[in-house]
This record gives C-alpha cells, structure tokens and sequence, in this order.
C-alpha cells in the first residue's frame, strides 16, 4: 500500500486534519478544571468508572488544579517547549468531568481558556448525562467566538460491558446529546477502550461501526491500561481477565480503521498511561515503538484480509 502523498499518515489523522483546516500543528495542553464525576460524588456512584485512577481520573497528564486557567497554560507551554516548536495550541479540560459543575463557572474557565491569545481550539471532555440545556447554550456562545470539540467517553456500545466499567449512562444518551452537540455545529470525538474484560474482536468493530452511523466527527482510541488504585486492577491481579497483547491491538487498530468512515478524524490510537501506575499491558508505555509497529505493519500489509485499506485525504 501506498500512502496519500497529502496525508502524513494511513489514515486521516488530527495533523492531517488540523494542517488542512488551520495551516499548521496544534499541541493539546491538558488542563484541569477542579470538577468531579457524578460516577465519584454519589449522584450516580461514588466508585468511578472501573478504570479510571483516583488522583485524576482521565486526566493523569494535566496541571495542577490549584493554578488559575492561564497559570495552567503558561506552565503546560513550558513544559512542552522542548518537543513542539509552534505557538498555537488546543485548551483541553481533561480531568474527570468538565461539564459538571454550575454553568457560571463553567463560563468564567472556559472563557479564561479560549480568550488567551495561544488557544485556537477549546476542547472539553465530558459525559453524555452531564450536557444540560444550559451547557448547550454557553457551548453555542463560545463556539461562535472560536471552534469548541466536546469529547464523549463512550468506550463501547454493548450494555453488559457498559455496566462492568460502570460507565452510568444508557446508549439513547450518548445518541441524544450527539444530536444536540451537532445542532450546534460542535464537533464530537468520542472515546473508545479496546480490550475491555469479556469483550471479543467482533464485539469491539460493532462499536466502531456504530460510530459511523451515529456520526461522530473524531475518534479517541485507548488501549485499556490497568492502573494500580483501580477496580480494574483488582480483576486483573486476580485473574478475572488478560490483557491484549501488542500483536492483537495492532490486528485489532488496523481492523477499525478499515472500517471507520474515512471523513472521522482519528485523534488517537493508543495511550500511555503514567508508568508510575501502569500495571498492564507494559509494552504499552514504549508509545513510540507501538505506533512505529502499527505503521510498519499497515505498510507491509497493504492490504487486510483481501481488503484494501482506505486511503483518502480527508475530504
């Protein structure tokens, strides 16, 4: 196979996409906006999803919460000076849930955020059951001032597993805020964990091709991560499940690619979760080298099962 002479990868990447639609490399500062979880305070469950550390749950890269919005950003820029020479930048609230709290300080961080002169995109990672009518409405008013991404953690359609990660919420939700979010020409990327306990291959490609019909604009793929201090690591430790070796979640990525709408944008096909935590899988905190095996294994295949991989350039 041959790559799109236009395309820095395989596939439509978020560099492809954002050297398309703004000319240049964004880099993510991850920022937390001292928000909770209706999974943490006892709304819905005060456990967390099954996955998520304690200290920040999805959010084990951001700054320090006791800084102010632009104290975070001034300090993520200098932390990442060393490894990206541009001078724009995507605001994402990463920690825990970023639409759950009252709607004026919702207002006041993430007008702090898009406001700063470095931001060309805010992004805000959230729940599905966290969007009420008034977070729509300052979600319309900052979108008209520059682009907002909301992120949803989905992770999978199947109701059983959705129970084990305690994940809270029905699929209609998921459904039901993506129609409202692109009412308001949101964009939406939503988040997927493959190698969830019990879930098969087959299991995993239905959610991905769920997504096409439900029309998300981008895709966060995750490799499940065992973190210590987790629900999760007391299955694994015990037993209960095996994690995924790297030449499965390879087999497994380049599948979902394949069958992904070539116009969603991937923003992620795997993670690195903090190696102070991380209990399995331990290939996965070589991030480079899973992604150089990924690329190298799309190349020298060429072709999947018979079937072509997709090669476009976004449009």
């Amino acid at each position: 196979m041959q790559l799109n002479s236009t395309s820095t990868k395989p596939y439509y990447s978020l560099n492809d996409y954002l050297l398309k639609n703004y000319g240049e490399k964004l880099y993510k500062l991850s920022l937390d906006g001292g928000m909770t979880c209706p999974n943490r305070d006892g709304h819905i469950d005060t456990r967390g999803c099954i996955f998520c550390s304690n200290e920040h749950g999805s959010g084990d890269f951001a700054a320090s919460r006791t800084l102010s919005i632009t104290e975070q950003i001034e300090t993520a820029k200098t932390k990442v000076a060393g490894k990206f020479s541009g001078s724009h930048y995507i605001a994402y609230f990463q920690s825990f849930t970023n639409t759950y709290a009252e709607v004026s300080y919702l207002e006041k961080i993430f007008t702090e955020a898009i406001m700063h002169p470095d931001i060309k995109i805010l992004s805000i990672a959230t729940r599905p059951d966290c969007l009420p009518d008034e977070v729509f409405n300052l979600l319309d008013r900052l979108n008209k001032i520059k682009p907002v991404w909301v992120e949803l953690g989905l992770q999978t359609i199947h109701p059983t597993t959705a129970a084990y990660i305690r994940r809270g919420y029905a699929l209609n939700c998921y459904e039901i805020a993506v129609r409202k979010l692109h009412a308001i020409n949101i964009q939406i990327i939503t988040h997927v964990i493959l190698g969830l306990p019990g879930e098969t291959k087959t299991q995993m490609l239905e959610t991905v091709n769920y997504l096409n019909k439900v029309g998300t604009d981008g895709v966060k793929l995750q490799l499940l991560h065992v973190l210590k201090g987790t629900d999760l690591a007391n299955d694994y430790l015990s037993g209960q499940f095996k994690e995924l070796s790297l030449e499965e979640y390879i087999d497994i990525v380049i599948e979902t690619l394949e069958n992904l709408s070539p116009n969603i944008v991937i923003h992620r096909l795997t993670g690195d979760g903090p190696k102070k935590l991380l209990i399995a899988p331990l290939w996965s905190s070589n991030k480079k080298h899973v992604l150089n095996t990924l690329h190298n294994t799309i190349r020298q295949r060429g072709s999947y099962q018979g079937k072509e991989f997709s090669k476009h350039n976004g449009n």
